[in-house]
């Protein structure tokens, strides 16, 4: 993979070095690299200058493929090193009191997450007396001060501030003297961080890029296409896993494993991530005409931002099942945002239809929209498609005119849409008669025969009984009883919507006109009111908007609550935010902006009334939160496993991904089995785990498996999701003061983790006995695997890590013991290419002292009866070949019902007579 990385040819040798390393493409035309006025600073002259982001190697994960050409078209400035212990401690002491306990001040400020790196940015821009490149609504931190969350966050390009680089600047500072020889990697540095710029390629501008520290840099992780952008400052969003880039290496990667256009680590990176290896540098400057490129390919000037998370929802409506659904008046699409979701991502599914007033079906998975506008006549159909990313299923109602479709559900049960044959002006009587109102059934994604209801297009909402219609364009009309009749005295009138409940209140607005000046009591512009009227057209209630703005297409929420969903019009006439209004106390709460963002319809499910009084459903089976952990996320997902398998389960798997991957539970005949494996993941895990969820708790459990990954022995205690970072998950606490679901039926507990907040990507994925998290099966990865960490920890970590994990290992032998339960400890296969390097595995241990751990495993099988070694590895000559493999350490379905088949077979021998 280095090699073909190696052998591409610099277009042009820069002004900034006169490096004959040319491992990596450099920039098409020279880039001036002076000091800067800014301390600590090198100011980069990129103008006309381009860089390749990515690398079309077959063997590169798939989103750093294919290589993207990005233009600059503006100079910036980059730290000569990592930020140092010494002044982050300095000035996020003062800010928000986090101080990182490091060797000395000059190593690389690490162990921090994104959003630490961000608000240190914030905070020295302040301390120079310059704007803050990042927003946010809230901040939430952890108990050693980390911050884990920033609600609302927004990078602003345009502001002349410090920040983070982005992932092109960076590479385009990297390569202008890219000599891995200069770098701290496993190679050199003894297990640990150096000094800043203590080794440094005498040609260089910039210290420490190869390693030391992995960077963080300022872009969401997105994919790259064949194309060329100018300003590229990444994806608008982190997608579905909420993903982040971090550059370079680190003093633990081989140099082999360290190049520029990685763009992660071994593990999902996201904002809260934080590791010892990972630190960053700032940057400094403005962005001017930035770019993003969405998930899609589409290259943006800007992009949508949820500003509300999905806690915060469920604090205002009362549960995080709820949905957005909007038109990004951009492009034309329609646009959604799902709360259940604990990483928000703002999803656009891309089309040549026109979305215009999308409403969300009633069971949340579906959405109706038309291609006309109200107050337009003209032709508009009407269409229903699936709430996802695909927007599958799409299908078109066969009429002649179909405009502002609303879902119905009939006395009798039946879903229909109700919608209007026109959605112009209603201002004449007979172009307003001459229209008129329909329903027509929606049932297993097909439309059934449509039956007028009557004259008039009545497209605000038809009441549940059927005796009351509204609309308003441009006067409030409404059918009582049978009877049409004119609201508001005859006033202008727009954005009518009848509400979902038995109260048959009427949202409108209007232009400031006389009757809601006299019911308000003062005097009001353009759409800067909400106004209710009762079910007899009475004036009862109104709210208004912010200072400075207007509201416009609002719309009672799908819940029959106090809520309307609505946008805010600023002063320049831009739809720039969504707002949730509650009106029975007349607050407004912003949940997302943009630029033009129009017809807002926010689904919230209101049928979640089967948690137990018993529970405090805020706490119990909330096992993630806004902005948690990849591993908190797969955890959720296992927890929920967990109480719905927990009383029948007979062989549990614990582990690494290397379990989650290798054991299929669902292809056991021997016994019931469950998979609760999870990752990042140590031998620290499982004991931790086992304690508090296995032992005592399982009546049935004979055996436990457990993953022997002795090239993860030097990790410590401190690692185990169960030392510190479980405490801010709410569910894991309310377990700790409630004996660990002893106190309660698991049915409860299953019922509230099902209902609680988790990351739709993995639901699929973890939410069975069996999961694969990697989408690509590329084999064992040749006669050469890749070593990513250091080979020699043994030298530095024999007498504690190491001690440590092998103590832990026999703790949960024994414990188990004590409940007369069989401990299984499998050695999973690795690539057999190992055998022709010094190292055990894909994440070091030589291969000699890998023997000699290994024989001590197996030598406590005389020790305990109730501990079996499997060791399917063998030191690499194993039976597992290419087509079991997803990658270098990992086993793919095939593999994983080879090995399965196996155990299955040794539990048979076992199994009592």
């Amino acid at each position: 993979m280095m090699k073909l990385f190696f052998a591409l040819i610099a277009f042009l040798i820069c002004a900034c070095s006169n490096s004959e390393w040319t491992s990596v493409p450099q920039p098409s035309s020279p880039v001036s690299c002076l000091n800067d006025s800014l301390s600590g600073m090198i100011h980069v002259d990129a103008k006309g200058s381009k860089i390749l982001l990515g690398t079309d190697s077959e063997n590169a994960r798939a989103n750093e493929r294919p290589q993207m050409q990005v233009k600059f078209d503006y100079a910036f400035s980059l730290a000569l090193h990592e930020v140092v212990c010494g002044e982050f401690n300095a000035l996020m002491g003062r800010a928000t009191g986090l101080v990182l306990n490091c060797a000395n001040d000059s190593v690389p400020a690490t162990n921090v997450t994104y959003y630490d790196a961000v608000l240190f940015a914030n905070e020295r821009s302040k301390a120079e007396g310059f704007d803050t490149a990042y927003a946010y609504v809230k901040a939430t931190f952890d108990n050693e001060k980390h911050c884990t969350n920033l609600e609302g966050f927004a990078y602003h390009p345009e502001k002349n501030s410090y920040r983070l680089p982005t992932e092109a600047e960076w590479v385009l500072a990297a390569s202008l003297n890219w000599n891995p020889q200069y770098g701290w990697t496993a190679e050199n540095s003894h297990d640990q961080l150096h000094n800043v710029c203590r080794i440094k390629d005498p040609d260089a501008k910039f210290c420490d890029m190869v390693g030391n520290a992995m960077e963080w840099v300022n872009d969401w992780l997105g994919n790259f296409r064949d194309t060329i952008l100018e300003n590229y400052v990444g994806a608008p969003d982190g997608g579905s896993l909420g993903q982040r880039i971090v550059k370079g290496g680190s003093y633990r990667n081989t140099l082999e494993s360290v190049n520029v256009y990685s763009r992660g680590d071994v593990y999902t990176v996201a904002s809260s991530t934080r590791a010892d290896y990972v630190g960053f540098r700032l940057a400094f400057g403005k962005i001017p005409n930035a770019v993003w490129m969405d998930a899609n390919g589409m290259a943006k000037a800007s992009r949508i931002v949820p500003l509300t998370n999905s806690t915060t929802m469920r604090s205002l409506v009362g549960t995080y099942r709820t949905k957005l659904a909007f038109r990004n008046d951009l492009s034309g699409n329609l646009a959604y945002i799902d709360y259940s979701n604990g990483i928000l991502s703002v999803i656009e599914i891309v089309d040549t239809l026109e979305v215009y007033h999308p409403e969300i079906s009633p069971d949340g998975q579906k959405v109706a929209f038309c291609t006309g506008i109200e107050g337009v006549s003209g032709k508009s159909k009407i269409y229903v498609r699936d709430l996802n990313s695909e927007g599958t299923n799409l299908v078109q109602l066969r009429v002649d005119q179909g405009a502002i479709p609303r879902w119905r559900i009939l006395e009798n049960g039946d879903t229909v849409i109700v919608y209007v044959t026109d959605a112009g002006s209603n201002k004449d009587d007979v172009a307003f008669k001459s229209a008129s109102t329909w329903q027509v059934p929606f049932s297993k994604g097909k439309f059934g025969t449509p039956k007028k209801l009557f004259d008039g297009a009545f497209h605000g909402g038809v009441s549940k009984d059927g005796r009351l219609a509204v609309t308003g364009s441009t006067l409030l009309r409404a059918r009582v009883s049978g009877h049409d009749t004119l609201w508001y005295n005859g006033e202008q009138a727009c954005n009518v919507s009848l509400a979902r409940d038995s109260s048959k209140r009427t949202l409108f607005l209007d232009f400031g006109g006389k009757t809601g000046q006299e019911f308000v009591g003062s005097h009001y512009g353009v759409h800067e009111r909400l106004l209710i009227a009762d079910a007899s057209g009475r004036l009862v209630q109104s709210v208004g908007a912010p200072s400075g703005n207007s509201f416009d297409h609002s719309e009672w929420v799908l819940s029959g609550s106090d809520h309307v969903i609505a946008t805010l019009v600023n002063a320049n006439g831009s739809h720039s935010k969504i707002v949730l209004v509650n009106v029975s106390d007349s607050s407004v709460w912003e949940i997302a902006d943009g630029e033009e963002l129009w017809h807002p319809c926010l689904w919230v499910d209101r049928t979640e009334n089967g948690e137990s009084s018993l529970l405090d459903i805020d706490s119990a089976g909330v096992y993630y939160v806004d902005g948690g952990s990849d591993r908190s996320a797969i955890l959720r997902y296992r927890m929920e496993m967990y109480w719905k398998y927990k009383d029948s389960t007979e062989v549990l798997g614990l582990g690494s991904s290397r379990m989650s991957n290798g054991f299929n539970p669902s292809l056991l005949n021997s016994r019931k089995g469950l998979n609760l494996s999870y990752f990042p993941n140590s031998i620290h895990d499982v004991l931790h785990f086992a304690d508090r969820y296995v032992y005592g708790r399982f009546d049935k459990l004979k055996y436990l498996l457990v993953s022997v990954d002795i090239d993860f022995w030097n990790a410590s205690s401190a690692s185990s999701f169960f030392t510190e970072e479980y405490k801010l998950y709410p569910g894991y606490v309310y377990d700790e003061h409630h004996h660990f679901g002893a106190d309660y039926p698991a049915e409860l507990l299953y019922e509230a983790t099902s209902l609680s907040m988790g990351v739709d990507r993995y639901r699929d994925m973890f939410l069975n006995n069996y999961s694969s998290q990697f989408a690509e099966t590329d084999g064992w990865g040749g006669k050469s695997p890749l070593v990513e960490k250091d080979s020699c920890w043994m030298d530095y970590s024999r007498a504690t890590t190491y001690k440590k994990s092998l103590e832990t290992f026999k703790m949960i032998i024994e414990k188990a013991l004590e409940e007369n339960v069989t401990v299984i400890g499998i050695v999973f296969p690795q690539a057999p290419g190992y055998r022709n390097t010094g190292a055990f595995g894909r994440h070091g241990l030589r291969r000699s002292e890998a023997l000699e751990v290994l024989d001590t495993l197996k030598q406590l099988q005389n020790v305990y009866r109730n501990f079996i070694l499997m060791d399917e590895n063998n030191m690499g000559s194993h039976d597992y070949d290419d087509d079991m493999a997803q990658d270098c350490d990992h086993l793919n379905m095939v593999g994983a019902s080879h090995f399965t088949a196996r155990l299955d077979s040794l539990l048979n021998k076992l199994k009592s007579p």
